[in-house]
């Protein structure tokens, strides 16, 4: 396994409970992870889950395993390690991924921490995935969208499926953080996979 960090970003976009799984999935896996939260990414866990502060987020995930991975960074400091190309990382998760912030790294604007990171995942060939939530979507969206897809990022929509059968609401958002977990070759055993047979499975999206 890789000994370099994985850089994951939340933003302003609805999908907390997403951002704070695939966290605790992460430093469940022993991952290191360079967290990068905006004001308005704060603004939603505390909307969303209560979680008001960083330290609040720490403790969610859980402090003894959030020391022993995670490192958090301003996201006004651009002179902070994921800003540069020389500091080695196994590419870049925004989630969620706000449409602005999406907007913005289609056009490389780099106003922040969050949006130099997804610049530099890009320019140095690494991965970037975003995880947007939004519905439904202008042509504006799809062409930044494409414009990024074409850039070598790829777009996650933060929309689970159902052939799982899923029982809670944690098992959706278990379906959305293993596929951006399967994307970073992370291991885990969040969701079953697909073996073919009745009842449903990975192939069914795929089907007329």
């Amino acid at each position: 396994m890789s000994n370099h960090p994985v850089v994951v970003a939340i933003t302003g976009a609805s999908g907390a409970p997403y951002a704070v799984r695939l966290l605790e999935s992460l430093a469940e896996a022993r991952r290191a992870v360079q967290l990068i939260v905006s004001s308005h990414g704060l603004r939603l866990l505390d909307t969303e889950m209560g979680i008001g502060s960083v330290g609040a987020l720490r403790e969610r995930v859980g402090g003894a395993r959030w020391d022993s991975s995670i490192t958090v960074f301003d996201d006004a400091d651009r002179g902070a390690a994921p800003a540069s190309g020389s500091a080695l990382s196994d590419g870049m998760v925004i989630c969620p991924c706000s449409m602005g912030t999406l907007s913005a790294i289609s056009v490389g604007a780099s106003r922040s921490l969050v949006e130099r990171a997804a610049d530099v995942a890009l320019k140095e060939r690494r991965k970037l995935i975003l995880v947007p939530r939004e519905t439904p979507l202008s042509a504006v969206h799809l062409e930044n969208m494409l414009r990024l897809t074409h850039a070598g990022a790829i777009i996650m929509p933060a929309a689970p499926g159902f052939y799982h059968r899923p029982q809670s609401i944690d098992d959706l958002i278990d379906f959305v953080v293993a596929r951006v977990l399967d994307h970073l070759g992370v291991p885990h055993t969040l969701v079953a996979r697909w073996g073919g047979g009745q009842g449903g499975g990975g192939g069914a999206e795929s089907e007329q």
